[in-house]
């Protein structure tokens, strides 16, 4: 069986859940089960990240060890993503004995490659970020002030520390020759289009060698053979991916190399620089893909606690429901672009999308079958050119649906979907079902009766990795039938003309009543 590999990142424990996270895992999400439904073997990866200094210190601020305050904060992980219907097949925590053991394997095979070196490093660090920094950088970035002893980050803009301590190294700048290499033969490395760009100017600028483990902590992995260093969070971190699939006791080759890593844009160049080039050294293959999305604002603001204007996951599902905050998230901004979270914007979303078009057309559609048929569907084969166009419509959806998610543009395979449910709503309008009724017309009225529930149930089968409770909802009225929707495959569902003659549908019940305005 062909299979399909996709992670998230792992979310630092210092963090509390939000937007952010919801994004990217439910991204993750619906590209796992839309590759399940087509019948692939695929592999879904989150977690957290535990180690590294801000969370030694967070804890010491608490008076408490670092894996107590870990070991609190991974629960709102774990807490929430059943609450988003995220069906992730492993939970990595990088505290784990299985995590230190792939991440102390892959140092080896680093050093083994003679791409380690042990030195001294002295120059600039952020704490927030993991981030070393030389003074030129900073410069550079407008970050310095002579006149100040708070110089900032480029990225966060908050201080950075002067760090002087001995470290290992990785000969970072072996490697920016392949690299290029690489993305030059591997235009779909890197998307969307615009951060490629970004990643090949980082990396003609120049790639330095890198700090990769530290002694003024002890919150994280020892090195082998020197454990007064531990290794930089970044390695660690970015081994999660294999430390998943079994690495290193596992054959990791039946999923790996991953087929995408879903990213936010911040921290880009860790996954499209410093990865490759460790995994080239350490000999493994590159993953296929690293998808950098944007991130949200909220009616135009910077979301921030001290703005008062962060979004919580649990607020939004109690307002919302779970799968209209899916659907809005996925199709209000191309992914990969920056987008604006508002409240109008979404109930403006769902009402004419969801209600109107889609909820509409099925609630009319079966009302229609129970007021003329009692619910039972007729399969005459008798169609005219208005019914062979629906037809082809809908499996053309079939088709670019797929190759949209291929490429990770969710909105636009949802657009695709919205395109056959409007055109549904006017092949009923062309057709007028009641008409026919009145003129005796039963065959007719069989036939177009008969399209709608076969275009509403392979449309709905197309939603299910977007919107699982919905869409079960809907396949359960439309097939009269108790529903899962993880075990649907579209080569046993997805063709035309599966419902047979005779077969009995639900009586219609609103699955997308009408949001207040």
């Amino acid at each position: 069986m062909q299979s399909y590999y996709v992670t998230t990142p792992i979310y630092y424990v210092n963090d509390e859940p939000h937007l952010g996270h919801v994004y990217t895992t439910v991204a993750a999400d619906v590209l796992a089960r839309h590759q399940r439904l087509y019948g692939l073997d695929a592999f879904f990866l989150t977690g957290v990240d535990e180690h590294g200094q801000k969370v030694q210190q967070a804890a010491e601020a608490r008076g408490i060890a670092p894996i107590e305050l870990a070991d609190q904060v991974v629960e709102r992980y774990r807490a929430l993503w059943p609450k988003l219907s995220i069906s992730h097949d492993d939970f990595i925590r990088t505290s784990s004995e299985r995590h230190q053991q792939a991440v102390q394997e892959m140092w080896r095979r680093i050093d083994a490659s003679g791409s380690m070196y042990k030195g001294f490093y002295e120059d600039w660090y952020c704490v927030p970020c993991e981030t070393y920094w030389k003074e030129t950088q900073i410069k550079e970035a407008g970050c310095w002030d002579d006149e100040q002893t708070k110089h900032l980050c480029p990225d966060c803009k908050r201080p950075v520390e002067r760090v002087q301590e001995e470290s290992y190294f990785f000969r970072l700048g072996d490697y920016q020759q392949a690299l290029l290499d690489h993305i030059a033969k591997n235009p779909d490395f890197i998307a969307p289009v615009s951060r490629r760009n970004e990643v090949v100017r980082f990396v003609e600028g120049g790639l330095h060698d890198l700090s990769v483990s530290r002694t003024t902590f002890s919150w994280g992995v020892p090195v082998p053979g020197d454990d007064k260093h531990v290794v930089y969070v970044w390695i660690d971190a970015l081994t999660n991916y294999l430390t998943g699939l079994g690495f290193p006791d596992k054959d990791v080759s039946q999923y790996w190399p991953a087929d995408v890593h879903l990213i936010g844009k911040d921290i880009l160049r860790f996954h499209a620089v410093y990865w490759p080039c460790m995994l080239m050294a350490a000999g493994i293959p590159l993953p296929r893909r690293v998808f950098a999305h944007g991130w949200w604002t909220v009616e135009g603001e910077k979301m921030s606690k001290s703005r008062g204007n962060a979004l919580a996951p649990d607020d939004l599902m109690a307002r919302y429901g779970v799968d209209p905050l899916r659907y809005f998230l996925l199709r209000e901004v191309p992914f990969g672009q920056d987008g604006d979270f508002s409240h109008d914007a979404l109930k403006q979303r769902y009402n004419s999308e969801l209600a109107n078009d889609l909820g509409n057309m099925l609630n009319r559609s079966l009302s229609m079958l129970q007021k003329y048929r009692d619910g039972i569907i007729r399969h005459t084969g008798v169609e005219m050119s208005g019914d062979r166009a629906l037809i082809a419509n809908v499996e053309a959806m079939q088709r670019e649906v797929h190759e949209h998610l291929q490429q990770q543009a969710f909105h636009l395979a949802l657009e695709r979907i919205n395109e056959v449910v409007r055109h549904g709503n006017r092949y009923v309008e062309d057709n007028a079902p009641w008409a026919l009724a009145r003129q005796g017309d039963d065959e007719r009225l069989d036939t177009v009766l008969y399209h709608l529930v076969e275009m509403l149930r392979l449309v709905t089968l197309e939603l299910t990795p977007f919107m699982p409770e919905k869409a079960a909802a809907m396949l359960e009225q439309l097939m009269n039938a108790s529903v899962s929707v993880d075990g649907l495959r579209m080569h046993e569902l997805g063709g035309w003309g599966l419902l047979t003659d005779g077969h009995q549908c639900a009586r219609p019940e609103p699955v997308f009543p009408r949001m207040d305005e």
